[in-house]
This record gives C-alpha cells, structure tokens and sequence, in this order.
C-alpha cells in the first residue's frame, strides 16, 4: 500500500497554532493528528485533535488539509458523524487563512482519505452544508461516460434520502475532471430529472477548495446529486 504526508494548520481561539501532520495509507480512511516534531527544540507526541484542544475553537484555517498527492474529503469526526468539513488543498498550492468557528471537544479526530491509483484519482466530492447545521459529504468515482449518482460517504444513502426538506447553506465540489463533467458541475438533479441546482466542481490542484453560496436548492426526498461525464 502506498502511504502521503498531510498536513494542515489551524489557529485557536487562545491564540496558539496548531500543526498537524501524519502519513497517511491511500485509499483508506486514516487520522490527521499533531505534529510529532515542532521546532528544533522538540515538539508533541502525535495527538488527536479533541485530546489536544479540548473545550478550545478553531477560529482560522491557515493551512487547508493538504498532500503532495490527492485528498478526496477531510472533517472533523465526532461520534461517528461528520461534525465539521475541512477545507483540503495541495502542498504547493496556498490560499487566504480562512476563517472558521468550531469549538473542540474530547474524542473529535480529524479524519481524511487520500488516492493514490488512477481510478481512486477520478473520485468526485460533494460537500454540503444545510441551513440547519447538518453536514454531508457525497462521494462516487465515475468509470465512463455515464450520470453518476453520489451516495453520503457514512451511509451509502443518497443526496435525497440523507437531506430531505433541509436547504444548502453553502456547498463544495472537487474533482481533477471537471472539464469532463455537464457544467463543470455537480448536479442537484430532482425526480423529474431535471436539474434544480449545482455546485461548481474545484480541481484542488489548481484551487483550494472552499465553500460557495451559488447553485443552492431546498433537497427533496427522490433527489440525486449526479456527476455527469463525458468519458
């Protein structure tokens, strides 16, 4: 198996920045902890993120979760669920700090999945934010020229199965083939097939990936979000 470095910085509320760094093995969901080294003087033993920041909030991202590889999604896991998305980048591409507001508590992990292979690169993402405070992550890796529907990446249920009646807030997409998507998009295609919203899809090689406020729909039950490619 083929393993990456990730990293990402985040400041705290108190002021202290926080480093993260990990290798991580493609293809499977792995931790982001703290760095093991900081400055030659020495530094902290690997730590989770919840057990090293405990009751303290994150109030800027400085570094999105970034490799010298692919990152396909990165949150902050708390129980189990997708407590908050992280923005992800790659190591030679940098951005604006972005601000954030999320406060720690004991047990929060960082979690990410990388790729390695050919086919794990064409992996399409889908971030969604609801006005109600849930978030979501959707995930398909498209093989052809087909409309590919994204399942939530905990569930396996579909975008309308897994947000009925909830609204998008804000929303990201990723892929490294948007040129071959309809739109450059992810589709919020309704039971009618037709397309009642869309995200546009960021190639994170090029652009960190943030959230946007264009293209948002109230999600219903029979919805898909589809990737439609061209090859």
């Amino acid at each position: 198996m083929t393993t990456q470095v990730v990293k990402a910085q985040f400041r705290l509320n108190t002021g202290e920045i926080m480093t993260m760094q990990s290798t991580l093995t493609d293809g499977t969901v792995g931790e982001l902890k703290t760095s093991g080294v900081v400055g030659a003087g020495g530094g902290l033993a690997a730590t989770s993120v919840g057990t090293y920041a405990n009751g303290k909030t994150i109030s800027m991202v400085i570094q999105p979760v970034s490799s010298e590889g692919f990152i396909t999604y990165a949150y902050i896991n708390r129980r189990g669920s997708i407590a908050a998305i992280l923005p992800i980048g790659d190591a030679e591409v940098v951005c604006q700090p972005l601000a954030m507001n999320f406060q720690l508590q004991a047990g929060d992990t960082i979690s990410v999945l990388t790729q390695a292979s050919a086919a794990g690169k064409r992996a399409c993402t889908l971030n969604v934010v609801t006005t109600s405070g849930t978030q979501a992550i959707f995930t398909v890796t498209p093989t052809g020229a087909a409309s590919n529907n994204m399942t939530h990446i905990l569930t396996g249920q579909s975008l309308g199965e897994s947000l009925n009646g909830q609204s998008v807030a804000a929303h990201s997409s990723t892929s490294i083939e948007s040129k071959l998507y309809a739109g450059g998009s992810v589709l919020y295609v309704n039971d009618r097939g037709l397309p009642a919203g869309s995200c546009i899809t960021t190639n994170v090689n090029d652009v960190p990936l943030k959230m946007n406020m264009a293209g948002l729909s109230t999600i219903q039950l029979n919805w898909q979000a589809q990737a439609i490619t061209s090859a």
